[in-house]
């Protein structure tokens, strides 16, 4: 399949990139709207010195397969910090003024730094004696859907993409946006509560890194479809086994050591540049 360029920028007709602009043969009035497609030279790697323009323009780019958003089938996504703005645990902790500790062990386990279900046990416990009445209150009064969430959701189901939310978080909250966004699988870790209040343990398998690829599969061999058509996005390391099984694994404003194992970044730009990859 034909490779292309794909620059994602809400300016794009106002950026100056000469060295883009000459290497692709491009008129002033090349660009229109805020992405450009543009068409790989045969068995080209993309020149440095329009990675180094793209970069400190702020736009979003990669060279990926030349594909219809239609001809996706599967799109696996991470919830905390990628189609929600906060991780929900570290804003649980919060209630009982434990935020900043489990914050730095969020913040590491995210980068790969510890072991991800030894770190989810660990801050768990943290919360045991919380109220369950917490969690609501997060989910109403913190929680945030990241910009272009409903959008993307919405194309998903225009297009008929199956979307999978698949999560080290916690099934409180993924149900509930599952229900409030209209998606069928959601995947999450299950707080035990006893009397209203959190025990401090995690109920069944806890959803790690290597779950949350087993998951991808799942669905892929559901759907019986090709690994070109499979989309995974994530932030933080316990997603990159998941971002590589998929044809088009997307970082969504990660951590450096997941930006460097995937096919996209998604930088400057909301869930919305999802959708922009394709065409």
């Amino acid at each position: 399949m034909n490779l292309v360029l794909v620059i994602q920028h809400p300016h794009l007709t106002q950026l100056d990139l000469p060295a883009t602009r000459q290497y692709f043969r491009l008129p002033e009035t090349a660009f229109s709207g805020c992405i450009a497609r543009l068409p790989m030279p045969h068995h080209a790697d993309l020149p440095d010195e329009i990675r180094v323009e793209l970069t400190a323009a702020q736009a979003d780019f990669a060279v990926l397969r030349d594909q219809k958003f239609s001809d996706i089938k599967l799109i696996v996504s991470d919830m905390d910090s990628t189609l929600i703005n906060i991780e929900c645990i570290d804003e649980i902790a919060a209630g009982a003024g434990l935020k900043e500790q489990v914050s730095a062990i969020t913040e590491r386990a995210m980068r790969g730094k510890l072991d991800f279900a030894q770190s989810l046990r660990e801050r768990v416990a943290l919360l045991k004696g919380q109220p369950e009445s917490q969690l609501q209150y997060v989910y109403e009064q913190v929680l945030q859907l990241n910009d272009g969430a409903e959008y993307l959701l919405q194309q998903c189901r225009q297009n008929g993409v199956r979307f999978v939310l698949v999560s080290g978080g916690f099934t409180f909250f993924t149900e509930r946006l599952k229900r409030r966004l209209g998606f069928d699988f959601a995947y999450a870790n299950q707080l035990e509560v006893e009397n209203g209040v959190l025990t401090g343990r995690v109920l069944g398998r806890i959803i790690d890194a290597q779950a949350k690829a087993d998951i991808l599969a799942q669905h892929r061999a559901e759907l019986a479809c090709d690994v070109a058509q499979v989309v995974a996005i994530g932030d933080g390391a316990n997603d990159i086994p998941m971002l590589q099984a998929a044809g088009v694994g997307v970082a969504y404003h990660a951590k450096p050591k997941v930006q460097a194992m995937v096919d996209a970044c998604i930088q400057h730009h909301g869930l919305a540049a999802l959708r922009g990859w394709f065409a």
